[in-house]
């Protein structure tokens, strides 16, 4: 049965058209993608994310959990509020999911941590997470009765602070980036307020009680920020030269071949799930790397699509035709060496179409990176 947000029909009242996204009925458009796309870019638009999966984990050995269960290191996390972006793995050094982690206010003098993991992956990481952790005696609550709006643009923090009770703005709006913060709205309700986003732009990530979802998505509204959906997410996030799970990445990738390398840390002493591999798979070289490429020509470049280069045969990844370029983006993995003067080619219906390699993400701060 698909599975419905708490602001399923405020999406619909907006004459979204609704897709099934891992089984969630979601909107992919309020009529213009590409409209929806320029209006994040420059201004502010929100996503509907409460289909995201938000985990809390306490006990006293939570920290020593974390350090086995995920390959980034939550040591690097000490104040609360700090966020942390990560790899869980599988023994084999094959990503399970990538996921957040928060330091969270302590409570009774004891810390704990929050996971925010991806929608379509929730079943398989729950079951992982909840196994990994009867080790640690790790109480794992997964946290339905939560909600999340992404506001993202380069207007989306100071139209989101403005709905803040006054004594939180100030606290608000010195967050640093990747972090998070308790706060409140003008009419009371609870938030937590991250400064993190899946767009490449700047904003909040907005945690709320389901029943103020509403509330919260409808003053947003007043304040100008507008509705986006999945289709200007996904061209948001691969401009930004983010992976998506699944397409990008899964159990038979590894983060060295997903370009996730800075993401593992391979500090001394901790042995987390997947290191073994990792490290094996380190010393004999990469056999596969994620590279970006863009097309000149016309055309657009999907997933599945096959590349040439001197070093053999790859895949397109993630790819679409870029808003902001105007021309096609994608990520392909490819046969590990130097790519830069290779010949690369995309195999479009028969034709091999030259592409250009060039480093990710293709637009920072709404403008396109150099050489792009």
């Amino acid at each position: 049965m698909t599975q419905k947000t708490i602001l399923n029909q405020a999406h619909r009242a907006l004459g979204a058209k609704m897709v099934d996204f891992g089984g969630w009925d979601m909107p992919l458009h309020y009529g213009s993608q590409i409209d929806e796309h320029h209006q994040v870019r420059r201004d502010a638009g929100m996503f509907d994310v409460s289909h995201m999966t938000v985990v809390d984990l306490r006990g006293a050995r939570v920290r020593e959990f974390l350090r086995r269960l995920v390959a980034n290191s939550v040591d690097k996390l000490q104040k609360p509020g700090k966020a942390l972006y990560t790899c869980m793995l599988d023994a084999q050094g094959g990503v399970i999911d990538d996921l957040i982690v928060y330091l969270m206010p302590h409570e009774d003098g004891q810390e704990w941590f929050r996971l925010v993991v991806n929608a379509a992956t929730r079943n398989k990481d729950m079951a992982w997470i909840h196994q990994q952790a009867k080790a640690f005696d790790v109480d794992v609550r997964e946290r339905a009765d939560l909600s999340m709006i992404a506001v993202q643009g380069p207007n989306a923090r100071d139209k989101t602070l403005g709905l803040l009770a006054e004594g939180d703005r100030a606290r608000v709006g010195k967050l640093g980036k990747f972090a998070g913060i308790e706060a409140a709205t003008a009419n009371g309700a609870s938030l937590f307020v991250a400064r993190t986003g899946y767009t490449g732009e700047d904003g909040f990530e907005v945690i709320v009680a389901e029943g103020d979802a509403v509330a919260l998505w409808d003053a947003l509204l007043a304040a100008g920020v507008k509705p986006a959906g999945l289709g200007a997410r996904d061209t948001l996030r691969l401009e930004a030269g983010l992976n998506l799970y699944g397409q990008d990445m899964d159990e038979t990738v590894s983060p060295w071949e997903a370009a996730l390398g800075w993401t593992v840390a391979l500090d001394e002493g901790r042995d987390f799930i997947g290191r073994q591999a990792l490290e094996a798979q380190k010393e004999r070289g990469d056999a596969r790397r994620m590279i970006g490429l863009l097309m000149d020509d016309k055309g657009v470049l999907r997933h599945g699509q096959k590349v040439l280069t001197t070093h053999g045969e790859g895949e397109i990844l993630s790819g679409t035709f870029s808003p902001t370029l105007g021309k096609a983006i994608a990520f392909a993995r490819v046969p590990a060496g130097d790519m830069d003067d290779a010949g690369v080619r995309v195999d479009i219906r028969g034709r091999e179409v030259p592409v250009r390699v060039v480093r990710f993400p293709f637009v920072r701060d709404g403008k396109a990176q150099d050489g792009v």
